[in-house]
């Protein structure tokens, strides 16, 4: 039958939703054949799914050991401190991935079909690239889904979610039992298999035949049509490269701790192999860029960027936003006409090394706690404005401890850090919040840098083949940090020692990987789900620093009250309630 579509959007998202269709006036309304002649119309099924997927800061963080909140009724804060159950989640995912999945399907069942333009070569061109970005969304969207909501379920099984696969109607059945953690994983590997397929690794234009891809070559010999379709007017679409980085994803995702079942056989060798394609890509172990650790803040670089380009650490982003300062505005010290929103732990704070490499509590470190800033890793200063440290246009001091008479000391007022600490990365220190000279930026946002798939890879091969093991491949877990902690200025005047002394032992290496990741990935939104996926441990305090008497002072600040079974989240409890297919995750029914 036919199918009467929303032109701004489909009423029945999916079977999350009821299954009736609501009759708005005819005029209102297109018929499913009329995407055939409408391509612009037909592309707008899959334009909505970019408009949803995940934001890469979702602040996610302040539920863990790296940060709290000032915001004493933040959602994150609420479900870290004992209110996370199946009908309250700040992390469901299931509408908005089931919904976005309805369009894709759609789009996928009919794209074929469409007339994407009069030129036969062109259109072609179009409908590939086009099927190869909903192939890419689908997976992403059910990635984001088996994250969010697969783990041993109520029966003892290890599940994902619902696949599905075919445009929904009306009269679908939407009772559809959870598949296996392992078919959605398939499933998710097959689509970006698919993505791969239709699409250039990454979207340039050319010159001449000969740089048209291989692939492609038996659909046009023409440049101009190559460029119309596949050129630089397409980035930050949907490309084969980002389909091997979600691949990287999922496969590390499969292989970690919290998954590993008798039910699930993916490996770390999997993972690892994964994250090298990129790695090679990429030019090696040693071609990650200088400043690539602080791509928040380069300013010359973000105000140059153009045509779409990307900076070299980022393999995909969101568009420029300009004249912005929402992140400093909400996260600046208030001294500075900021929120103070996120405030870095003292957990964060002492997992940074010192400049020569060593954890603050080894015995070779020279850590001091009267003088705790003093030789640290450099990304310290870049990514935590502690204490004495410089923030802002002017490089002004900022003094957090409750000895400090300005607005920025501990718990001063609702703004005031919370830690003793507030949080840098993210934010660019030209631009003022003051009212009355107020200046913001251009920024963008991330969706994946370059230095998580080269993590992804360090923590796999680790695991897959030891710290100094390579498998098919030229360079090893040990190659790899050494090259991001030489980046980022650590053991720089002694061969980074204790590197050295990691290589030779499997289960240290694993400690310095996680480090490195926890640091150099710190308040992008992973850490909330790395503690998940290792099987960590959940309810560490969370601690703060004051200045007593002279004397740096550790504090509690949070205490985390997760229970053992929130490893994994839950499907919504409206789900399960409306469908007696649904298997709960264990403990939360």
């Amino acid at each position: 039958m036919k199918i009467k579509i929303f032109i701004l959007g489909l009423c029945a998202l999916s079977f999350v939703s009821c299954k009736k269709w609501f009759e708005p006036d005819p005029e209102n309304l297109k018929s499913e054949d009329q995407m055939y002649d409408d391509s612009r119309f037909a592309q707008g099924f899959l334009n909505t799914t970019y408009r949803t997927i995940p934001t890469y800061y979702n602040n996610s963080d302040v539920a863990t050991d790296d940060a709290v909140t000032n915001v004493r009724t933040n959602e994150y804060l609420q479900i870290a401190t004992g209110s996370w159950t199946a009908s309250y989640n700040p992390l469901n995912f299931w509408n908005t991935g089931y919904g976005s999945l309805l369009y894709l399907n759609l789009f996928l069942a009919n794209s074929e079909k469409v007339n994407w333009a009069n030129d036969p070569e062109v259109a072609k061109l179009f409908n590939m690239r086009l099927r190869g970005e909903a192939f890419g969304l689908r997976a992403l969207y059910m990635y984001y889904l088996v994250r969010n909501h697969g783990g041993i379920a109520s029966n003892g099984e290890l599940l994902g979610v619902p696949l599905i696969k075919e445009y929904q109607t009306s009269t679908s059945d939407f009772n559809i039992p959870r598949a296996s953690f392992k078919d959605c994983i398939d499933q998710i590997l097959t689509d970006l298999d698919s993505a791969e397929y239709y699409l250039p690794m990454e979207y340039n234009d050319i010159n001449n035949a000969n740089q048209i891809p291989e692939k492609f070559r038996n659909v046009t010999n023409s440049p101009g049509n190559y460029s119309r379709v596949m050129g630089t007017h397409s980035r930050q679409l949907f490309n084969g490269l980002i389909a091997k980085s979600f691949k990287a994803r999922a496969a590390l995702l499969a292989a970690s701790p919290a998954f590993q079942h008798a039910s699930n056989n993916f490996s770390w060798e999997a993972a690892a192999n994964a994250a090298a394609e990129i790695i090679n890509y990429k030019g090696g172990a040693n071609a990650l860029p200088a400043n690539g650790h602080t791509f928040y803040n380069n300013q010359g670089e973000i105000d140059g960027l153009s045509q779409g380009n990307n900076p070299p650490e980022i393999i995909w982003r969101e568009n420029i936003q300009t004249n912005n300062g929402d992140q400093e505005a909400q996260n600046l010290p208030p001294s500075l006409f900021g929120n103070g929103f996120i405030n870095p732990t003292q957990n964060l704070v002492d997992a940074f090394p010192m400049v020569n490499g060593y954890p603050i509590n080894h015995a070779n470190s020279g850590f001091t706690a009267a003088n705790p800033y003093a030789n640290r890793d450099p990304r310290l200063t870049h990514y935590i404005i502690y204490n004495g440290a410089q923030a802002g246009i002017n490089n002004t001091p900022i003094y957090t401890t409750s000895q400090s008479t300005t607005v920025d000391a501990l718990n001063n007022r609702e703004t005031s850090t919370r830690t003793g600490y507030y949080m840098k990365k993210r934010l660019r220190m030209d631009v003022n919040r003051n009212p009355n000279s107020t200046s913001n930026k251009s920024r963008y946002l991330p969706r994946i840098r370059y230095t998580e798939m080269y993590l992804t890879y360090a923590e796999a091969a680790n695991e897959a083949w030891g710290p100094t093991g390579t498998g098919t491949h030229s360079f090893s877990a040990y190659d790899v940090i050494k090259t991001i902690r030489r980046r980022a200025g650590i053991g720089l005047t002694n061969n980074d020692a204790y590197l050295e002394e990691c290589k030779t032992d499997k289960d240290k290496m694993r400690q310095l990987i996680r480090n490195e990741r926890r640091i150099e990935l710190s308040f992008e939104s992973f850490r909330f789900w790395d503690l998940r996926r290792w099987k960590e441990d959940l309810n560490t305090t969370a601690r703060g620093i004051d200045l007593v008497s002279g004397n740096y002072t550790p504090i509690t600040v949070e205490t985390r009250t997760y229970q053992s079974y929130m490893l994994y989240g839950p499907i919504p409890q409206s789900e399960t309630i409306k469908f007696n297919n649904l298997y709960q995750n264990n403990g939360w029914e």
